[in-house]
């Protein structure tokens, strides 16, 4: 439910990447933002992300590489406003650029997407499983474990979403592990095997959910997104980043946290891992009444002081 919006109508430049899933993202925002009384123009665009598809991200420099052509466009003055999967952004934006808006959020669970296999324990020998993510990998590696299944293999899967399933129907992955968020938002809810749930595989912070960039100097645009912003989310997403951002977490670190409402206490749990696997997934919790993003994100630092204590080791600044 959109609140109405008393600014001023505006005309509005969205920046995004051209992948269809993207395109949707910023075509929804659009539809809103013209419900409001503004005229919203799109401006697609190929990020650095969009172009390496043959290293994993964590080896050419994060996620970060998808959201710097459209801060490009903001900063030039191109564009009014970026949309963004709220996962793929930085846990710190550049000077001068803030987030102004998180929207209500989709599913934010991971989707099993298999055409023979309806989980991971009917995977046959030797079996190949995509992803794109370090804590998918050791959140699958542990599940592997426990089913004794030491023949699978984990390998890369680049690629925005419709590449990646047509890889899946190619026959080089028996399985692939994608956002549930993305497969509903494009009407592929039929792909889905399986979701699972957050204590079988923790989400990433601030999957299913969408935020949008601005300048910092342009309060025109805050106010005409104003209406946009769901709080419950903004608030969970605040408190999932700062696990993040205080772990010095990138796609580089294996890294879940996922915060949801119990009454009007904000529940987060957060797990940690090593790439190697060469030790056990260091897991964390906490609960408190939450009101401000201030609260929100003290609760994030609290998680991750506890992962730390547990042994997890956060990434150094460079």
């Amino acid at each position: 439910m959109v609140t109405p919006n008393p600014s001023p109508a505006l005309h509005l430049t969205i920046a995004t990447r051209e992948s269809r899933l993207a395109m949707w993202q910023a075509e929804h925002v659009k539809a809103l933002l013209e419900g409001l009384g503004h005229s919203v123009t799109l401006l697609g665009m190929t990020t650095r992300g969009d172009q390496i598809l043959d290293r994993a991200l964590s080896k050419v420099g994060g996620k970060g590489l998808f959201v710097k052509e459209l801060e490009t466009a903001l900063e030039n003055g191109e564009a009014d406003l970026a949309v963004h999967s709220l996962k793929d952004v930085p846990m710190a934006l550049p000077d001068g650029f803030s987030l102004a808006c998180v929207m209500e959020r989709e599913d934010p669970r991971d989707a099993w997407v298999s055409p023979h296999c309806a989980g991971v324990a009917d995977l046959p020998p030797n079996a190949v499983v995509g992803t794109s993510s370090l804590r998918r990998v050791v959140l699958l590696r542990e599940a592997l474990a426990r089913l004794g299944r030491s023949d699978v293999r984990i390998e890369p899967l680049r690629g925005n979403l419709d590449t990646r399933l047509r890889k899946l129907d190619e026959g080089q992955y028996q399985a692939i592990v994608l956002a549930a968020a993305g497969l509903k938002r494009l009407g592929l809810v039929e792909r889905i095997r399986q979701i699972f749930e957050p204590d079988a595989m923790l989400p990433a912070a601030g999957q299913g959910a969408l935020g949008i960039e601005v300048r910092s100097n342009r309060p025109d645009v805050v106010a005409a997104l104003a209406p946009l912003a769901h709080m419950p989310t903004w608030l969970s997403v605040a408190a999932e980043r700062a696990v993040s951002r205080t772990m010095g977490g990138s796609c580089s670190m294996p890294l879940a946290a996922f915060s949801r409402w119990q009454g009007e206490n904000l529940h987060i749990e957060a797990a940690w891992g090593e790439e190697t696997g060469n030790a056990a997934l260091v897991r964390a919790r906490a609960d408190a009444s939450v009101h401000t993003l201030a609260e929100a994100e003290a609760l994030g630092r609290s998680v991750a002081e506890q992962l730390c204590a547990a042994g997890a080791v956060p990434l150094k600044a460079d």
